[in-house]
């Protein structure tokens, strides 16, 4: 008696895509056994393998090369000979969320709560294949936004179940993102483990390690070398790679997003010739924009153009005094393990001018200004070619010297090594510009970060001679100097808030020695 069993797509395998078989790796009549692929069927992010689920013979194959199909679809059929009254009773059934015993557990793998702080993310790379055994708080897969990049990590020990998202896929808070088992040791769970249930065997998407090498076909005959992943094509595009260069170490020849990430490490790499791209008669190379470069864009174009009208207003400022309160703390400070910039000065000063005129520490609607108890403020990082991140201290109302600083180097440092939140940049209510370490002198205008109604640019320190009255003569003397500027909405700020404000911030830098709380 011979028992058939039907090879379908498993419900949720395609999370809504379409999917095309590319290829049939086995024919009617052959002899399969267990884990042996036998069809690819390509989306437009990926490539899978479906693989048998039991020994047999393959008597029909019922979609053809080319054909669409979706969740549940019938492919074809398995026939074997008679099996065991056990397996006539539960044959396998390979399900999304396989059946928890005391050895194994299912645990949905979801993006945390205010994870995202309203931000819009994508997936970016997922780190670990499914079937890949993880330790609790390895990395699994990254998520970018418009500004930075982060990774959701293993909630406990196990082995990655199933990618429920696919790369380029967006996101949001709660979304469920994979499955993972935990299990009892370092078991894997595997297609001979799962548990068997139905009447009709569902056949699997499948990475190569789950199919045995032996029954792998030559890679001439299935060469998969013109699929490319929206993480590899991203790099390629960012870095002006040829892909033909590259060699491939996935199934069927595919370019990885590691082998990229090698071929830029390599010596072929640095000798490579950019891919030209002419425009009116000039010779060039498109350098694509990255998600962080089009916010930035978009959003100075509406801070400027749209919303804002920018009126900016300068002054000169003595550093002496900040320079010899920082050249006594310094040390101190460097013991404590924190280091004390002159960046940590300009927001405490902040916080003494706002507390003057807090209608800077605000945010315009169009019925009425909105001043905000807390004085959050953002620093202007440059991240180099990559773009430019706000990272916010908050409460600075609130903090020493000494904490401020600690905060400042937290947040930066962070920026740096890319490894800010959303959070990190949220509920800024003023920000800092401090373009003078890159040599510039003076800005203008330095466009406002909305919502916000004010910007603060710190110029570069240099030595002037300035004129001053010594004993009744005019003297001159070389004093280290800097200028500082605020561009302000004029929608919410006038010109007598703007002047006051910088007033206040320059009395008390230049004054610093006499403050009670430094």
């Amino acid at each position: 008696m011979q028992h058939s069993i039907s090879i379908t797509l498993p419900a949720d395998a395609l999370e809504g895509t379409v999917a095309t078989v590319s290829d049939w790796l086995v024919t009617e009549g052959e002899q399969v056994t267990k884990g042996m692929p036998l069809l690819e069927l390509e989306t437009d992010k990926v490539t899978m393998e479906i693989c048998a689920e039991a020994d047999g013979v393959i008597s029909q194959i019922l979609v053809a090369r080319g054909t669409e199909v979706s969740e549940d679809v019938l492919l074809g059929v398995i026939s074997r000979d008679s099996v065991s009254p056990t397996e006539n009773a539960a044959p396998a059934s390979l399900d999304l969320y396989p059946s928890t015993t005391d050895e194994s557990t299912i645990i949905e793998i979801r993006l945390p709560a205010e994870q995202l702080e309203g931000t819009a993310a994508k997936v970016a790379n997922w780190i670990v294949d499914t079937g890949g055994y993880v330790k609790e708080g390895d990395p699994l897969l990254e998520l970018e936004t418009d500004k930075v990049t982060m990774e959701v990590t293993a909630p406990a020990d196990g082995m990655l179940r199933s990618q429920v998202i696919q790369l380029g896929d967006e996101v949001e808070e709660g979304t469920l993102l994979g499955i993972l088992v935990k299990q009892a040791g370092r078991e894997t769970l595997t297609l001979e483990s799962a548990p068997e249930k139905a009447s009709t065997v569902s056949a699997s998407p499948s990475s190569s390690s789950q199919c045995k090498p032996e029954q792998q076909l030559d890679s001439e005959t299935r060469n998969a070398r013109h699929l490319i992943g929206p993480a590899v094509r991203r790099l390629l595009n960012k870095h002006g790679l040829n892909i033909d260069l590259i060699s491939g170490s996935g199934r069927g020849g595919r370019v990885t997003r590691d082998d990229v990430i090698a071929f830029m490490a390599s010596d072929a790499a640095k000798h490579r010739t950019p891919n030209p791209v002419t425009t009116s008669g000039l010779s060039g190379t498109r350098v694509p924009h990255t998600p962080m470069r089009k916010s930035i864009a978009s959003h100075m174009v509406n801070s400027l153009l749209h919303t804002a009208p920018h009126v900016t207003s300068v002054f000169e400022m003595d550093m002496e005094r900040i320079m010899e309160h920082r050249k006594q703390c310094k040390l101190g400070f460097s013991e404590a393990g924190v280091k004390l910039t002159f960046t940590a000065y300009f927001l405490a000063a902040c916080v003494k001018a706002m507390q003057a005129v807090p209608s800077i520490n605000a945010r315009f609607h169009e019925d009425a200004l909105e001043i905000f108890d807390d004085i959050n403020i953002g620093i202007g990082t440059a991240l180099g070619d990559q773009g430019l991140v706000v990272p916010v201290i908050k409460q600075v109302q609130n903090k020493n010297l000494f904490e401020i600083a600690t905060a400042l180097q937290q947040q930066t440092d962070k920026a740096r090594e890319g490894k800010l939140t959303p959070a990190d940049l949220k509920d800024g209510t003023f920000t800092i510009s401090n373009h003078g370490v890159s040599g510039s002198l003076f800005a203008a205008p330095i466009i406002i970060n909305q919502p916000q109604v004010a910007i603060l640019g710190i110029g570069k320190l240099e030595k002037r001679v300035v004129v001053q009255e010594v004993d009744g003569e005019d003297v001159m003397t070389i004093r280290p100097k800097c200028y500082v500027s605020l561009s302000i909405d004029h929608r919410a700020i006038d010109a007598y808030q703007t002047n006051l404000f910088l007033s206040h911030f320059v009395e008390t830098i230049e004054n610093w020695a006499y403050l009670p709380s430094s």
